[in-house]
């Protein structure tokens, strides 16, 4: 792995409803390409991977770092995700980093806009495809103030804290009609639903985590509540 100041960076997402890809070097977006999906991630992922490698001309080894979103969301598409940055990382030498779909939405989102009394905090609200809400809050400077959690839609409130909703926040992800709906109007300055988790706020959160030292972690997946499988019964057995 070279140490570059600025490193070639391979960022996707398979935690949600696409699949995404992006390759830059530093900040600079070299390619990026984002497929709607539900299902099929595991079909799609690596064609992906090589047409967007492709289209920023960069061969493999040329890889400093390959990051992830390790959740929340599917738990197909997370593992699908894992095994392939993993895999990467172990044949180019790059290092691996995994980094949640909150962090992807707030490492694009422009706090220095947060001007004045407008707002204190952004809240990043992720659909979980049940009735809870996956739900992290960020300061101005870009810090995590609390969470990820699971929080049921009648708690989210409370959850938030009456400090937080005096100051005032921007409600971001693809849940943020949802979680804006749930707290008091004159708490809520923007909804910004169109900022969701995708590889461009990976890549980018992926460089900032470089420049900070952290560049790689393990990549363990993060999951909010138990994955959504049923065993059956056990059998007696006879006798």
């Amino acid at each position: 792995m070279r140490l570059l100041a600025e490193p070639f960076i391979l960022a996707f997402d398979t935690a949600g409803a696409a699949a995404s890809v992006a390759v830059a070097r530093g900040k600079t977006l070299l390619a990026h390409h984002s497929l709607s999906l539900l299902h099929g991630h595991a079909e799609a992922l690596l064609p992906l991977i090589d047409r967007i490698m492709e289209e920023a001309g960069l061969s493999p080894a040329a890889l400093d770092q390959v990051a992830v979103t390790v959740g929340p969301g599917g738990f197909t598409g997370i593992r699908v995700g894992l095994a392939a940055a993993r895999g990467i990382a172990l044949a180019t030498g790059a290092a691996l980093l995994g980094l949640s779909g909150f962090e992807a939405v707030a490492a694009l989102f422009p706090f220095d806009e947060l001007h004045g009394r407008e707002a204190h905090f952004l809240l990043v609200a992720l659909e979980s495809r049940r009735d809870d809400l996956y739900v992290a809050l960020f300061e101005k400077s870009g810090e995590v103030a609390f969470g990820p959690m699971s929080v049921m839609p009648e708690a989210l409130a409370a959850a938030v804290g009456k400090p937080v909703l005096e100051g005032g926040l921007v409600v971001a992800g693809d849940a943020a009609h949802r979680a804006a709906a749930l707290l008091p109007p004159s708490s809520v300055r923007r909804v910004e639903a169109e900022r969701v988790p995708d590889a461009l706020g990976v890549a980018r959160a992926a460089y900032r985590s470089w420049t900070e030292g952290v560049r790689e972690n393990g990549a363990q997946p993060l999951y909010l509540r138990p994955p959504d499988v049923t065993f059956p019964p056990a059998r007696r057995q006879p006798g």
